[in-house]
């Protein structure tokens, strides 16, 4: 049925049509699926952000979103709050760490850009930008000093 040449002219056209074709389909899928795992991360730290709002919504009476800060807290109150914020500071920590590059594409970017807004909104509190110091302590050098420039530039803004 078929003869030597055409099986040699077969795996001759495979070779040069099916092999780039699987390579770029290849490369095409791992794209995709990339694409899909950040996605999927920053989904997650969006709910974790949303519950995080949700603790903070629990405790009215620590103004954690008020314009003007409460001096006047017990020290139980004070307590809760430093715990809200840790709570806050370790969710920006996994947000840089997971988020954060060098080199981000349009879409990574964007994403990035919803996580700075949300630090540069607690960075203009000066409550929270006076508690920075301690709630950095043991946190990732990098994302210490990237929120405390955040922290200088809206103050200064």
């Amino acid at each position: 049925m078929f003869n030597l040449e055409t099986w040699e002219l077969l795996s001759y056209i495979v070779t040069v049509i099916g092999l780039p074709l699987a390579i770029v389909v290849f490369i095409f899928e791992q794209r995709k699926e990339r694409n899909n795992e950040e996605e999927e991360v920053y989904q997650l730290l969006s709910d974790n952000y949303q519950e995080f709002l949700k603790v903070a919504l629990e405790n009215p009476d620590l103004r954690l979103f008020a314009s003007e800060e409460n001096l006047a807290l017990s020290a139980e109150q004070r307590e809760r709050k430093f715990i809200i914020l840790s709570m806050l500071i370790s969710l920006f920590e996994r947000a840089y760490l997971l988020l954060y590059e060098n080199d981000m594409t349009e879409k990574q970017l964007r994403r990035w850009r919803s996580w700075e807004d949300y630090m540069g909104e607690w960075c203009n509190r000066a409550d929270f930008r006076a508690a920075l110091p301690i709630l950095l302590r043991g946190e990732d050098p990098a994302f210490a000093t990237y929120i405390q420039s955040l922290a200088v530039n809206e103050h200064t803004a």
